[in-house]
């Protein structure tokens, strides 16, 4: 609680020295800790002190979750390491961790079971933020296109939003335009003021 605390108030210093005071003690920091940690020091800009508590949830008895991606791949966006952030993104796809926090209640409400979740809308968006912000176009249009085939995953207007943006600073106008149009044609989304100046 201490720590989440710290997460809240954007004092990212305090939270790392109470999960440290945890770890002398002998307290085991858990996955909600190391979380809090890591978002701490998300909305500070410190991301390699992220990627330092995403290496140790790692190794941890507890594990990351699509929290502790999210939040480091988000670190890092914010603080204009584009290749970094997405290198977690695809990190992640490998290491087979399931998005049991954000899918999990989706899936059972569609009356499906089974452990194997893919990762929720806030993982994929973290990832398209990071291909805007880096220009990366390409990479954009297939974390969109594995979006709209992940059935777990309810689309919103702010990846469409993204992924528009990535296209016009990778200089496919074209591209973005066409995105404009699939906003429409998409049941659960509508395009917003943002998606409209966008495309102007």
């Amino acid at each position: 609680a201490a720590i989440s605390a710290c997460e809240k108030g954007g004092q990212w210093e305090k939270a790392l020295e109470l999960l440290r005071k945890m770890q002398e003690r002998g307290v085991t920091p858990n996955r909600i800790s190391f979380n809090s940690a890591i978002s701490a020091c998300e909305k500070a800009g410190e991301w390699e002190q992220a990627l330092v508590l995403l290496d140790e949830v790692q190794q941890s008895s507890s594990g990351p979750d699509i929290i502790s991606f999210s939040a480091a791949i988000s670190a890092c966006s914010r603080s204009g390491q584009s290749a970094k952030a997405l290198q977690i993104f695809d990190d992640m796809h490998l290491s087979g961790v399931e998005a049991k926090t954000l899918a999990g209640n989706r899936t059972k409400e569609r009356g499906t079971e089974g452990d194997g979740f893919e990762p929720d809308v806030i993982y994929y968006g973290a990832a398209i933020s990071a291909c805007e912000k880096g220009g990366q176009w390409e990479k954009a249009l297939v974390i969109l296109d594995e979006m709209r085939q992940n059935q777990y995953i309810s689309l919103d207007v702010t990846s469409f939003n993204g992924a528009m943006r990535a296209c016009i600073r990778g200089g496919q106008w074209a591209r973005a335009l066409a995105l404009l149009d699939q906003i429409k044609q998409e049941p659960e989304v509508t395009p917003d003021i943002v998606s409209f100046n966008t495309a102007i």
